[in-house]
């Protein structure tokens, strides 16, 4: 029998297996960043759509096999999709969701779930002003989380997103990006 683990987990990316099933990119609170295999979740009425749709943050039981990470159950907490309402804070959120998932080789890494739930909460209820120096500031706090940024960040690496560390962000934005791009070229992306 094979064990049965109990997390919750935000959905950051889908791909389509098959007529019905999915490999689903999951970033969880105790594994990191998993890649499992939801079935039947492309057929109509599928019991787990919703709670494992682009976004949705879910309490999960993943199982571990042969071929890998297996989706055995899942319950919706929060819809991140319907949350951050505009389109420009969910192309946001899907930017920092793509570089993370080319960031990040392999599995591992739980200490990245508090930082984009940090930056999706943030997302809801910033001004449009303020999304460019929050994308910024999660980007920083993601490569300082995978060891490709030593520098200093505004609000510790698992901070908030106050509106002075978002200041301080857009204030310094040339040195930052180029922090940022320093990191992305140190991953060998």
């Amino acid at each position: 029998m094979r064990h049965k683990y109990e997390t919750r987990g935000i959905t950051l990316a889908r791909t389509s297996l098959g007529e019905a099933n999915v490999l689903l990119a999951i970033l969880t609170e105790d594994l990191g960043l998993v890649w499992a295999r939801a079935q039947g979740l492309r057929k109509p009425g599928a019991k787990l759509a919703a709670s494992l749709a682009t976004f949705a943050e879910s309490s999960l039981i993943l199982v571990r096999g042969k071929e890998g990470w297996r989706v055995a159950g899942a319950v919706l907490e929060r819809s991140w999709f319907a949350e951050l309402g505009q389109a420009d804070a969910r192309r946001s959120a899907a930017r920092v969701s793509g570089l993370l998932l080319r960031l990040v080789m392999g599995e591992g890494h739980p200490e990245l779930f508090a930082v984009i739930i940090g930056f999706f909460a943030a997302l809801a209820g910033i001004s449009a002003d303020d999304r460019d120096a929050a994308e910024a500031l999660v980007v920083l706090r993601i490569l300082a989380a995978l060891g490709l940024n030593a520098g200093e960040i505004p609000g510790g690496v698992g901070g908030d997103y106050a509106s002075e560390h978002l200041a301080a962000v857009a204030a310094g934005r040339p040195t930052f990006i180029n922090r940022i791009n320093r990191g992305i070229a140190a991953s060998g992306l």
